[in-house]
């Protein structure tokens, strides 16, 4: 479509925050750059403790609220088959594994 970089909007969600992500974005950008394929990502955080602007945090409280059970800990597949369920989606493999 013609264009060179797309903002990201994040809160301060831990996974926005990891190194690892940090990383990932840093090589991208850098990848992006020295070949000219593709758009370079720019972060744009949210300031801290701003839910009014982010207008998908009272959807993810509901969603919290319909799907933990206080009294029990839910499994990873039972949170994600939960989850998928919620939002009416398909449960599919994670895009990539984690590796011992």
């Amino acid at each position: 479509m013609g264009k060179r970089v797309m903002p990201l909007i994040w809160d301060n969600a831990t996974w926005h925050l990891s190194k690892q992500v940090k990383q990932w974005i840093r090589n991208h950008n850098r990848q992006v750059k020295q070949t000219g394929i593709g758009v370079r990502l720019i972060v744009c955080k949210l300031p801290v403790k701003s839910p009014w602007l982010n207008a998908i945090e009272p959807k993810w409280i509901q969603a919290k609220r319909a799907i933990v059970e206080p009294q029990h800990k839910l499994n990873a597949q039972e949170l994600k088959t939960r989850i998928c369920d919620y939002f009416g989606c398909p449960l599919l493999d994670p895009l990539a594994k984690k590796v011992s």
